[in-house]
């Protein structure tokens, strides 16, 4: 059965001192008498008090925290899309050889204000952020400068950012040249600058290789609206020939939605996505995507919050590559 982790406030009580004197012996300041540190260090010992060692190392004056902020429109998918993950490696690379750390929080629409509110008058290292729309990002960044947003948001809030549109781009392109002229994009979110630009790129190529734009409505990065968006592209254009997904975990939703309506991949309709991720090496076939370089996007980040580089108007574009797997013909 698990029982509550003592807490500063549990050991106080029991020594009969006040939490402060607590905080002071058990992070080894001198200026505590030493009947005192006595009776603490015993009460310590008999509720079997742990140090929580992020505030320890607060407390010495070192140790920054970076704080990771998720908003998702479902959180319980954090730890479902691989993206995220991605985002905790190039953290942790990024913390190596530091004795900084890091704090994770996910958070709904609803709650974000609030709890980027609390964390911006709190925050010790910075802050990066993940699918924070502009406006609150732009709040954030008012009330502290030490933050990068994973993907732009506004103007004046640091980013790290793939190359997207070109990304979109070539996607298109390599389709094209496969053959395919009935190119449709299954879009994602209308308010992440991700989508936005993957949008933008895929109705760029279309364009200048004199095709048809052909759109399903804005989606989310989730299997079931890749899935969704599929079905209703299916029913409104049934001689398209090739999708442009724009994520992996959308992409699994169409696969799934090509499947059902007998439709080949590639014979019948190609698939490219965007991500890379390990989805894109697990689907049946499995998918040609455009890799963005989640992993060193956010290291870099973190590097630059924990050395204190992160300043107005810092921003770094990472190029993206195309990784091709069968499902692109």
């Amino acid at each position: 059965m698990q029982h509550k982790r003592p807490t500063l406030d549990d050991v106080a009580q029991a020594a009969g001192v006040s939490r402060a004197t607590v905080s002071r012996v058990v992070n080894g300041n001198a200026r505590v008498a030493a009947p005192v540190r006595e009776q603490v260090t015993r009460a310590v010992e008999r509720l079997g008090y742990r140090p929580d060692p992020t505030a320890r190392a607060l407390a010495r004056g070192h140790g920054d925290v970076v704080e990771l902020i998720v908003v998702d429109g479902q959180p319980t998918s954090f730890g479902t899309n691989p993206y995220y993950g991605r985002v905790i490696a190039g953290i942790v690379d990024g913390l190596r050889h530091t004795e900084a750390q890091m704090r994770v929080h996910v958070v709904g629409i609803a709650d974000a204000p609030r709890l980027l509110d609390r964390v911006a008058h709190t925050v010790s290292a910075g802050a990066l952020l993940v699918n924070v729309p502009a406006g609150l990002a732009a709040d954030f960044h008012a009330v502290c400068p030490r933050v990068v947003s994973m993907g732009r948001t506004a103007a004046a809030v640091p980013s790290v950012v793939p190359d997207n549109t070109n990304g979109a781009y070539e996607a298109v392109h390599l389709l094209h040249r496969n053959g395919r002229k009935r190119i449709a994009a299954v879009p994602g979110p209308a308010h992440i600058s991700d989508a936005i630009d993957r949008r933008a790129g895929y109705l760029a190529a279309v364009r200048d290789l004199g095709l048809d734009p052909i759109t399903g409505e804005d989606g989310e990065f989730t299997r079931s609206s890749g899935a969704g968006t599929t079905r209703r592209l299916l029913r409104e254009h049934p001689d398209l020939d090739a999708l442009f997904v724009a994520c992996d975990l959308m992409a699994s939703g169409a696969l799934q939605a090509l499947a059902a309506a007998g439709r080949r991949v590639p014979q019948d309709v190609a698939v490219v996505a965007f991500d890379d991720s390990l989805i894109a090496a697990c689907t049946t076939p499995p998918l040609t995507s455009v890799r963005q370089p989640v992993e060193e996007m956010a290291a870099a980040a973190t590097r630059a919050l924990v050395a204190g580089e992160v300043g107005p108007g810092w921003h770094g574009t990472f190029p993206t590559t195309l990784t091709v797997r069968d499902s692109s013909g």
